[in-house]
């Protein structure tokens, strides 16, 4: 049987491209996106739902269990970002930067991994960001719930090992999305210089780093974190 596997945020950006790019390979994808998703495939399933709500997250697993019985991959790729000084910070925007880069992630990976663990198999990818280790100025809670995120992945890793679950994740670098609109040019400029390849990031590099978090013979390898660009 095909993998399975499960993307969330799958409407635009790395997320589209992702569902694309497994359904190229023959696996049997699932989507989810709180907004309207133009991908059709015989091959891909499409859930609408909010990934910070503990109901739509149980449905789509249901689905999944109902329709193929398991899940081999999560990717938890929904995110937003948010750059403002700490001081202007609005509490509105910490509590939806935590709805949806976390709590989102906490959710999806505890559902997911209980429909996983039955079958002793499972890859849980979840992703963080290049703001964490470089402690961007503007980026205070995005970085700092994306650290979060980081330490999940950590301490999931050691929980789930026992069940064939690996967890682990991936921050990338500057990709032109949607979602880079939004950052002043400079700031990306200064971003790029402080990494080794100073370029923007490409869709491949980050299902570069997937494809290797997933395949069979990474079995030995969780609870890491893989910055590209040369970020440490």
């Amino acid at each position: 049987m095909s993998k399975i596997v499960l993307i969330t945020g799958t409407s635009k950006g790395i997320g589209r491209y992702l569902a694309e790019y497994y359904l190229d390979k023959k696996f049997k994808v699932i989507g989810c996106s709180r907004s309207n998703c133009t991908l059709h495939h015989e091959n891909y399933d499409h859930i609408y739902g909010d990934v910070a709500n503990e109901k739509d997250v149980k449905k789509t697993i249901k689905f999944i269990r109902t329709k193929y019985g398991k899940l081999d991959v999560l990717i938890n790729n929904a995110g937003t970002a948010s750059m403002n000084h700490f001081l202007l910070t609005p509490t509105e925007t910490v509590e939806k930067l935590f709805r949806v880069n976390y709590l989102g992630t906490f959710l999806y990976s505890r559902e997911s991994a209980k429909l996983m663990k039955k079958n002793k198999f499972g890859r849980i990818i979840n992703f963080t960001t290049v703001a964490s280790p470089l402690s961007l100025e503007g980026e205070a809670i995005y970085s700092s719930i994306k650290a979060g995120v980081e330490k999940l992945t950590s301490v999931l890793s050691k929980e789930l090992g026992e069940f064939g679950i690996t967890v682990n994740s991936i921050g990338p670098t500057p990709i032109k999305t949607s979602l880079m609109r939004t950052v002043p040019a400079d700031k990306v400029k200064a971003l790029l210089d402080m990494q080794v390849f100073k370029r923007y990031g490409d869709f491949k590099d980050i299902s570069n780093v997937i494809d290797f978090f997933m395949s069979q013979e990474s079995n030995f390898i969780t609870g890491q974190k893989l910055f590209l660009g040369g970020i440490s």
